[in-house]
């Protein structure tokens, strides 16, 4: 995956804050829980809920990871 969410989880910890603290407040599901804590793609409207509820811009929540693969562009 070439996004990474170890900022997002920095914040929590910064926070005093649980993984599962983000099902209320922010109103994440579980799924997009799962989704986050295996560096899955999720929508922007996560993105947004999560800059939003914290206060931040999106490289405070997630960091693009060099794959280095053999794709061309």
């Amino acid at each position: 995956m070439p996004f990474s969410y170890k900022p997002l989880w920095h914040l929590l910890l910064e926070k005093d804050m649980k993984r599962t603290d983000l099902l209320n407040e922010p109103g994440l599901s579980t799924s997009t829980l799962a989704k986050l804590g295996k560096d899955e793609y999720v929508s922007l409207e996560v993105i947004d809920k999560l800059c939003t509820y914290f206060g931040v811009q999106p490289n405070k929540i997630m960091e693009w990871k060099d794959g280095k693969t053999n794709a061309r562009v």
